[in-house]
């Protein structure tokens, strides 16, 4: 209980104010009190509680401000609630809030940080608490890195507990009871004669009292939902078809358009030639954008369509236009003026490497789309000095701040409405499908207008996950591995993506490295250093992050290093691994794989192990050689993210990520001939089809410190396991993803 009783006394109160027969009030990290943006608006009878409740006379209303884009966030935030409020979260309305500082992000920021996720030094802490203070500051309202149950985690509980603890004092008011005579269930306070008072009716005389300002969050062994399965809020919604998208948004006198840009990233149109599109039955117009033009229809397909026989002239990319091109760019980056960091320098790598039989290898992966299955969408509507708009985002702060600059209105004059979304993997940390639908709003005012890019759009004007190389050299002694020297080099994701949002990036780009320089080996001489590949076409942050492509460039190297050492994968892990979590991770994988066991002929299992976003995370992979190709037989998982909060959800989440990273080790890039992608839709950037789909064990463990995010750790211990897997069975080993590319799957 020390850990609870210090929450509440560093946890302050925003404040209280009569609204409507109601009351607001709400808990706030720091002594600087913050606005409720939930007070805005309210209609007679309803009362904000906190930031993260809201009540009317239909009931409660929970605010799950970080975006929802396939993972249960929004489900996650409302258990977290409701755990400590005591409703039932499928009882209560969701709602993702408004676009507002209040709903910063106060973790996501650390991954920058050159700071590894097993310190727990002085320095680390106080760079962890700044960048907290820094989120708040700037009000970083933005969802990713699989930030939002570390950062929400006391936060939503806290608010949860607050709203409880002011309606049991609004209780005692009305009844006479003392504090001990009063319990809750269900959002109703319990009196002793088990008589019950809903929360709604108590709201009004709650904002006639002192609100409660230090409260006790309920102990573990008190909880109803945490912990336990869970069925997902939006489970039913989703199974049945009802679930609302971005895409389904509908709105009286809706008109639908589509655009084209110029398929060479970055180029412009010269001019182009509509007079057949504007001929076609259920066009309104064509008209021109930034770099390309956009239709408006009656429909999509005749959207589509039109779109597809306006006749552009476009203009070169300005990038390096083709792959082959771009590889020899990051190639010829492993040079002292391209160094970007060295974040992991232990022992002296150049003398052990010095007298030793040096063991040499270069990886190669390519870049890689987001490819969500929703494609961008919006609605937007302009009104003389409003601006409105409906999609599904992970950054509405920055949309509000890039939309104002576009059409010069402030920014309190945008509202961003957050919907569900149907995939993301970072592709929605992006706005630049918005910017194109405000540029038809401004030549269409007071029309409500959706936007819906083609698939092919979709897919040649992605910001890829970046393509990158890295070369390893090691040397053995005494039966293990003695000295590792990993370099990397690529371009930077922050350079990018924070450009785009108008942010400067400061100092190295730890995205180069993630995933390999943290990792807790005590290898006597230990190296890595990232390399900056000078951009190239615009990337983005991808599922994992750098984690994605490092962790298979990393770990098939350790497996390498291990043959070469003659010992086994596992074992030698375990021998060099310092941290707790991550060998107990380890150790749980190998006993459920049964490690070390037979298989029998043309057989094999491969093992990989990445400590991502806080979360250690082992995977062994079972293959099967065939006269055809490749099968992937099972796959075992062990993860530790601290506490698991529901069981369903992170056993799905794994199994997620796994199938993810699987299928784009097996068969996914993305190329550029001329700057041009050449893959325009799924035909051609297949993934794991389900009939490749293996059999998936999971294990949660709850070892570390620290409560860890599920989304993304899975992704990248995937393609190493199975290129080792492969290697394991057949002898061969691969160094390039895709694995297609060398070897045939079935």
């Amino acid at each position: 209980m020390g850990r609870v009783k210090t929450i509440a006394r560093r946890s302050f109160l925003i404040g209280s104010a009569a609204v409507a027969g109601g009351v607001v009030f709400g808990t706030y990290l720091y002594k600087r009190e913050g606005e409720n943006p939930l007070l805005d608006g309210l209609k007679p009878g309803e009362t904000a509680i906190t930031p993260y409740v809201k009540i009317d006379a239909q009931g409660i209303t929970l605010i799950t401000p970080r975006a929802d884009v396939g993972q249960g966030a929004w489900s996650m935030q409302a258990h977290m609630i409701a755990e400590e409020l005591d409703i039932d979260p499928r009882s209560a309305k969701l709602s993702p809030g408004p676009a507002d500082a209040i709903y910063y992000n106060g973790v996501v920021g650390a991954e920058a940080l050159p700071i590894a996720a097993t310190s727990d030094t002085m320095l680390a802490r106080g760079g962890r608490g700044a960048v907290d203070v820094m989120g708040k500051l700037m009000g970083l309202h933005i969802t990713g890195g699989s930030s939002t149950v570390p950062d929400m985690y006391d936060r939503l509980r806290m608010a949860g507990a607050v709203a409880r603890e002011t309606l049991i004092k609004a209780a005692m008011k009305q009844t006479g009871l003392p504090r001990d005579q009063l319990g809750t269930e269900n959002g109703c306070i319990v009196l002793p004669d088990g008589l019950k008072i809903e929360y709604i009716d108590l709201a009004s005389i709650a904002a006639e009292i002192e609100p409660v300002q230090d409260v006790t969050l309920r102990d573990p062994s008190e909880w109803r939902y945490l912990t336990k399965p869970q069925k997902r809020t939006d489970i039913v919604a989703k199974s049945t078809g009802r679930q609302i998208y971005g895409i389904d948004m509908q709105m009286d006198g809706m008109v639908i358009a589509t655009t084209r840009t110029n398929p060479a990233i970055g180029g412009g149109l010269n001019g182009f030639d509509a007079e057949a599109a504007r001929q076609m039955r259920g066009v309104s117009a064509v008209l021109p954008i930034t770099g390309g033009i956009a239709v408006v229809a009656d429909n999509t397909w005749r959207a589509f369509q039109a779109a597809q026989a306006v006749e552009c002239d476009w203009g070169p990319s300005p990038y390096i236009g083709d792959s082959a091109d771009q590889f020899a760019a990051v190639a010829a980056s492993f040079t002292d003026d391209h160094r970007d960091s060295r974040f992991k320098d232990e022992g002296d790598v150049e003398e052990a490497l010095q007298d030793a039989s040096v063991v040499e290898a270069e990886y190669r992966i390519p870049y890689l789309a987001h490819a969500p299955m929703e494609p961008m969408s919006v609605v937007v509507k302009l009104t003389e000095g409003r601006l409105d708009i409906w999609t599904g985002t992970q950054i509405p702060r920055f949309v509000k701040a890039n939309m104002a600059r576009l059409t010069g209105l402030d920014g309190d004059d945008i509202h961003v409405h957050v919907l569900m979304s149907g995939g993301s993997f970072g592709r929605r940390l992006e706005d630049d499908y918005i910017g194109q639908a405000v540029e038809i709003a401004m030549q269409m005012p007071d029309t409500p207008i959706k936007m819906i890019w083609q698939r092919e759009e979709d897919f040649t004007h992605d910001f890829p996950r970046p393509l990158a190389i890295a070369r390893g050299r090691g040397a053995v002694a005494d039966a293990g591995i003695a000295a590792f020297d990993l370099s990397i080099a690529a371009p930077s994701v922050a350079e990018s993506s924070l450009a785009r949002l108008n942010q400067p990036a400061f100092g190295p780009d730890v995205a180069i490295v993630a995933g390999a320089w943290d990792q807790p080996f005590q290898i006597p001489n230990y190296r890595v250093t990232g390399y900056r590949t000078p951009a190239m076409v615009p990337i983005s942050s991808w599922r994992s992050v750098g984690a994605s492509g490092n962790g298979f460039m990393h770990e098939s190297f350790m497996d390498e290093m291990c043959h070469a050492a003659g010992v086994d994968p596992l074992q030698e892990r375990l021998r060099l691994c310092w941290h707790d979590a991550s060998r107990k991770v380890l150790e749980a994988v190998g006993e459920m794989s049964e490690w070390g066991s037979d298989l029998g002929p043309n057989r094999g299992r491969g093992l990989a192990f990445t400590l991502a976003f806080g979360v250690p995370v082992a995977e062994v992979v079972e293959v099967t050689n065939t006269p055809d190709g490749i099968r992937i037989d099972k796959v075992f998982v062990a993860a530790d993210v601290g506490r698991v909060l529901d069981p369903v959800n992170f056993e799905a989440q794994l199994q997620g990520g796994v199938i993810f990273g699987l299928g784009h080790a097996m068969n996914c890039e993305l190329t550029y001939r001329d700057g041009v992608a050449e893959q325009e839709n799924y035909h051609a950037y297949e993934g794991m089809r389900l009939h490749q789909t293996p059999l998936i064990m999971v294990r949660g463990l709850e070892n570390g410190d620290k409560i860890g995010g599920i989304g993304e750790s899975a992704v990248p211990p995937a393609a190493p396991a199975l290129a080792n897997a492969i290697f394991a069975a057949t002898g061969q080993r691969i160094r390039e993803l895709p694995l297609s590319k060398s070897i045939d799957f079935v």
